[in-house]
């Protein structure tokens, strides 16, 4: 314990924003991803504006203290986890929408604004803020934008960093740099902007943020293609591509993720089927047209059976089973590991659209080799699948074939000319990968960034790099 540093804390944000109790400590400690490791933090602090966060970076610097940036801990990759004896700044209570400009068609927030509660707020002006990670209605936009997250609408409209214009950003000195832009054009300089998008807390603490908006969109219309094979579902994918079309949401679950939600949240999902594809259109008097066009590529590639959605109603139930894959997954590894030793390797892993049949029967073989019970779900339109990997948390070898299987699908991800995170980020979860893909010039270039900005390695250290 550091007096002097938790009595500077205190006295730049007062007593209430200083947290110290061991049993909160631990309650921050880690985001979603498992089988991370995390340290003990020293102190939690909770500021509300960008002069606290100021305040909390100097008193941090001037102790050697290392600063972790957190948000809703939704993160799949470690990179909100604790180091030993950080200063963990939880960005949460910063919750303020501060304009929305239906002219400009911006919307200025603060990094604690859940993604949901921004949407709600910007379609009420007749806007759409599109980015919706599969944890949007607990993940924070802060967050969002430090993983450059991504959901199920990006297949169409893209991920958080087409849509972040400006950033408010405290730096290592304590300083407040600002990047960007209210404009929808403007090229003056490096764009720093998207140097922070993505960069997971590791150069500096964002503390505002500018986002450009849409129109709120037609309403959709959703198709579902059921499949006997993961492989006819990417095949599939690839002939929507090749065939022109732009779907607003294309994604797909495997058996067992349709089985695990259906032993969740009874709804009705065909459990016999090997893989479905959930495709919607969003395009107003053509959506029809442009739904039975993805029908017809489904046909093609082999579907086994095909509806249409007939209401918003029914709709909006298909698109929540594929929100409910996540904790499905989860509540199927605590049924197949009770006392609570089940646990889920969470992938991701992207390939071009052309690869995506390889990878999903690739995974399949992984699975087999391994022996461990692997599901498949995700962003088919845009290659990105999560392959989570159950495993037995108090079985060291249940642990190691779920690793050799992670760093499998990782190789495989790569062979296939992917990336080793469509969206999740790097974390602690994939530095190793990340050196791989992108290389020692890579690194050194990426290292080099990271000196400049942040020197005595005071932001969340041991994350990416």
């Amino acid at each position: 314990m550091s007096p002097s540093l938790l009595r500077d804390l205190r006295d730049a944000l007062g007593e209430a924003a200083v947290l110290t109790d061991p049993d909160l400590l631990r309650s921050y400690q880690r985001d979603e991803a498992d089988l991370c490791v995390a340290g003990n933090p020293l102190v939690v602090v909770r500021p509300r504006s960008t002069d606290e966060v100021a305040a909390a970076v100097r008193a941090a610097a001037r102790h050697g203290a290392p600063v972790v940036p957190q948000g809703a801990r939704t993160g799949l990759a470690g990179a909100a986890n604790a180091v030993d004896g950080a200063v963990l700044i939880s960005l949460t209570a910063m919750d303020r929408i501060c304009d929305i400009d239906p002219v400009n068609r911006t919307a200025t927030v603060q990094p604690g604004v859940v993604n949901a509660t921004l949407a709600a707020a910007v379609s009420a002006k007749g806007l759409y803020y599109p980015p919706d990670p599969g944890s949007w209605e607990s993940s924070t936009i802060g967050g969002n934008v430090s993983t450059n997250a991504g959901g199920m609408c990006c297949v169409k409209y893209g991920v958080t960093t087409e849509y972040v214009l400006g950033l408010e950003v405290v730096l290592a000195t304590g300083e407040v740099l600002r990047t960007g832009r209210r404009t929808p054009k403007g090229v003056a300089g490096y764009d720093l902007t998207r140097l922070f998008v993505g960069s997971e807390g590791t150069l500096g603490v964002i503390t505002e943020i500018t986002l450009s908006l849409r129109p709120a969109p037609e309403e959709s219309l959703t198709l579902v293609a059921v499949f006997d094979s993961t492989a006819a579902a990417g095949t599939a994918v690839a002939r929507i591509a090749s065939d022109g079309l732009s779907p607003s949401l294309l994604e797909l679950l495997d058996q067992t993720h349709l089985r695990a939600i259906e032993a969740y949240r009874p709804m009705g999902l065909r459990t016999d089927a090997q893989a479905l594809l959930l495709a919607a259109a969003d395009t107003g008097p053509r959506a029809a047209q442009d739904v039975e066009r993805l029908a017809q590529a489904c046909r093609a590639a082999g579907a086994a059976e095909i509806f249409t959605a007939t209401d918003p109603v029914e709709a909006a139930a298909l698109l929540q089973a594929r929100r409910l894959a996540h904790p499905a997954m989860e509540h199927l590894a605590a049924q197949t590991y009770p006392a609570g030793n089940g646990g889920v390797i969470i992938d991701d892993v992207a390939v071009p659209r052309d690869a995506l049949a390889a990878l999903l029967d690739g995974v399949s073989r992984i699975a087999a080799e391994c022996d461990v019970p692997i599901g498949v779900v995700g962003h088919a339109g845009d290659g990105n699948m999560h392959p989570n990997i159950v495993v037995d948390r108090a079985d060291p070898e249940s642990v190691a074939r779920g690793r050799r299987a992670f760093d499998a699908i990782m190789q495989l991800g790569l062979d296939l000319g992917g990336t080793c995170t469509g969206e999740h980020g790097v974390g602690l979860l994939k530095r190793e990968w990340l050196a791989r893909e992108i290389g020692p010039v890579g690194m050194r270039v990426q290292q080099a960034i990271k000196d400049a900005l942040d020197p005595t390695g005071l932001f969340n250290p041991g994350k990416v790099l």
